[in-house]
Formats: structure tokens, C-alpha cells, sequence
């Protein structure tokens, strides 16, 4: 019975967010590039098997908070076996120590949070001797902290295109996939667009501008469960969701991967959710890529 009420639930919630992923896309500016948004279901506390129904109801990219869980979780036999299509996104802070460890990952589809060219090459170095002959590049993400808050991780905006260029010229064993960003907690979208989603649009245009790229050849990963539709509309080509598809999460007390307190509580624990009138509103924005 557990396993059939889960699956109907887990499968509504999917849905539901697709179609509200779908939907916020149809809402762009044709300005923007028309690349489908990437749904990334974040799965971090969750056991295999939720990971497995959410697989089975179509979902395939699936992102992790902690390398420790990650390894374990992609490694479970039964993910292995039911999830042979599965893409796992590693999305949480990553140390120079765990990066041997996060590479060896079966399946592993994109590492978003590389926050330095010192990491960068230390990702480079190790997935060269990982994967030994192989020529499969590792697709990697730059993070930036466009919030400039302390308790965030990820580069300075101001660094984006040297640590860019870098990984481009330097690293080649990396695919350059784009640009991330957590932002600040609980922005008030009745204010207008999110200035964090706003800075990474223009950190973006300053990488093309230098690197003579397009916009359609540097993704934006950024939000998440509390505002992942404004993201999509403001050009977000990658959104992390977990807790509207998987349920609120519940930390054990003596867990490994328990994430250390921070002073800003988690977006998609949060019960604030985007009012109505915020939705409305948020149909009329004029969104600059500048």
C-alpha cells in the first residue's frame, strides 16, 4: 500500500511541476534563446526507491547536495538496475578532497558548482585520469555568489569571465556548460524580477560578449522550488526542485551528509510561496539581458 500511495503521489507532483515548467517556458520573451528548461529533481534525503519512481515516471535528471550521498545513492543496485538513462547533477558545495571521489559516480552528467579555476583544475586533472582513453568531456557549471552573502558559496560576479576563459582554454577535459546560481532566500517578487537571476543574465552576457559566444551556448542554472517559474521566465535553461516533488525533507540527527546549520533557512523549506498577485505581476515584467 505504501508503495502505491507513494507512486500516485509522487506522480501528481511531477506532473504538476512539468506542466508548471512547461507553462512558465511558454511565458518567456521571444527574446530570449528558446531552450527547453532542464527539470532537475533534487532527490538529497530521499531513498533510492522514491529516486526510481520519480525515474519511472519519466523524470531522468536528478541532482544531490552531498557528494557522500550522491556516491551511495548512484551506486545503490537498485538505481543502477531500474535507472540505466539516469543523469545525476552534483549541486552542493564541492571540495579538492571529494573530487576523485564525486568523479568515479556512475552516471555522473553534470558537476554546477565549481567555484574557482584552482577547482577547475583540479576537476580537470582528475577526471583526465578517471576516465583514462576516453575523450568524454565532463560538463561542468561556473557558480557565482550574486548575493554576496558569507554563508553562500560560489565566485565572485566580477571573476566570472577570467574563471570562464580558463576553463575554456585550460581545462580540456571540461565541457563548459554555463552559469550558476543559489541567490539570496526569500525574495519578495513583487518587487520585480530577482536581482540574483538578473545578475546572472548579465554575467552571462559579459561571457559572451569576451568569449564570442552565443546566449544559447551558456545555460543558467537557477532556481528552485520557491521560484523556479520566475527563473524560467526571466531565461533559467536548468531548475533545481525537490521538496514540491518529493515531499518536505527530514534530516536524521547523526547523518553523515547532515548539512551544517546555516543562519538563512532553506528556500524549499520555507512555507512561503509566490502570492497570486506576485504571479500576476511577474507576467508583466520586462526582462533586460543587460
Amino acid at each position: 500500500m505504501w508503495r502505491v500511495a507513494m507512486s500516485e503521489e509522487l506522480g501528481k507532483s511531477l506532473r504538476s511541476v512539468v506542466e508548471r515548467v512547461n507553462q512558465a517556458a511558454s511565458r518567456r520573451p521571444k527574446t530570449l534563446p528558446a531552450v527547453p528548461p532542464r527539470l532537475v529533481a533534487v532527490s538529497k534525503t530521499k531513498p533510492p526507491e522514491m529516486v526510481v519512481e520519480a525515474y519511472r515516471q519519466g523524470q531522468r535528471n536528478f541532482g544531490e547536495n552531498y557528494v557522500n550521498e550522491l556516491v551511495d545513492k548512484a551506486s545503490d543496485p537498485v538505481i543502477l538496475d531500474s535507472c540505466p538513462e539516469i543523469k545525476w547533477h552534483f549541486i552542493g558545495h564541492l571540495q579538492k578532497n571529494n573530487v576523485n571521489k564525486l568523479l568515479g559516480v556512475p552516471n555522473l552528467f553534470l558537476v554546477e558548482t565549481v567555484d574557482s579555476a584552482k577547482l577547475a583544475d583540479k576537476v580537470n586533472s582528475s577526471w583526465q585520469r578517471i576516465r583514462g582513453a576516453s575523450t568524454q568531456r565532463l560538463k561542468v557549471m561556473v557558480q557565482l555568489n550574486t548575493s554576496g552573502e558569507q554563508s553562500k558559496h560560489g565566485l565572485p560576479p566580477e571573476q566570472t569571465v577570467d574563471t570562464v576563459q580558463h576553463i575554456v582554454s585550460q581545462c580540456s577535459a571540461l565541457q563548459f556548460l554555463g552559469l550558476m546560481t543559489i541567490g539570496r532566500y526569500g525574495y519578495n517578487l513583487t518587487l520585480g524580477p530577482n536581482p540574483d537571476f538578473q545578475m546572472l543574465l548579465s554575467r552571462r552576457q559579459e561571457v559572451c560578449d569576451n568569449l564570442k559566444l552565443t546566449l544559447q551556448e551558456v545555460e543558467l542554472s537557477m532556481g528552485m522550488s520557491t521560484d523556479f517559474e520566475h527563473a524560467i521566465e526571466v531565461g533559467s535553461t536548468n531548475v533545481r526542485v525537490g521538496s514540491i516533488i518529493f515531499g518536505n525533507r527530514e534530516y536524521p540527527n547523526s547523518a553523515a551528509n547532515t548539512p551544517v546549520p546555516s543562519p538563512a533557512p532553506s528556500p524549499e523549506k520555507t512555507s512561503k510561496t509566490v502570492s497570486e498577485e506576485a504571479a500576476k505581476k511577474m507576467q508583466h515584467l520586462t526582462v533586460s539581458e543587460h
